[in-house]
C-alpha cells in the first residue's frame, strides 16, 4: 500500500510539474502517468543515490543546493528513458528540468504531509 501511494503522490506531483513549468510536456492516459511516476521512482532509487555520492563534495561546498540540480538531472534522465518504454514524456532542457524539479519537491512534500503511513 505505501507503494501505490508514494506512486499517486509522485504521479500528481509530475502531472503538476507539466502543467505549471513551460518546456515539461506529457501526452498520455494515467496510466501513462502513473508509469512515468514509477520511472522516476526507480531512477531515484537506484541512480539517485550513486550520483549523491559522486557529487557529495559539491552538496558540502554548496550547503547541499545542489541537490536541486541532482533532481533537475534525475528529471531529464527520466525524460530521456520514458519514451522508450512508450511513455511520451518530454523535457525541453535543464531550466525546465530544473523548475521542474522544484515543482515536483514541492508538491511532493505537501502531499506527503497528508498521507500517513
Amino acid at each position: 500500500m505505501k507503494f501505490l501511494m508514494r506512486t499517486l503522490v509522485t504521479a500528481i506531483a509530475l502531472w503538476a510539474a507539466t502543467r505549471l513549468v513551460t518546456g515539461i510536456t506529457f501526452h498520455g492516459s494515467v496510466l501513462a502517468l502513473a508509469g512515468l511516476a514509477i520511472v522516476f521512482g526507480v531512477l531515484n532509487a537506484f541512480v539517485r543515490p550513486i550520483l549523491t555520492f559522486l557529487s557529495f563534495p559539491l552538496l558540502i561546498v554548496t550547503l547541499g543546493f545542489f541537490i536541486f540540480v541532482l533532481n533537475a538531472v534525475m528529471l531529464m534522465l527520466t525524460s530521456g528513458i520514458a519514451p522508450r518504454l512508450g511513455i511520451d514524456v518530454h523535457v525541453s532542457g535543464f531550466g525546465a528540468a530544473f523548475w521542474g524539479a522544484i515543482v515536483v519537491i514541492i508538491v511532493s512534500f505537501l502531499l506527503s504531509i497528508f498521507i500517513r503511513e
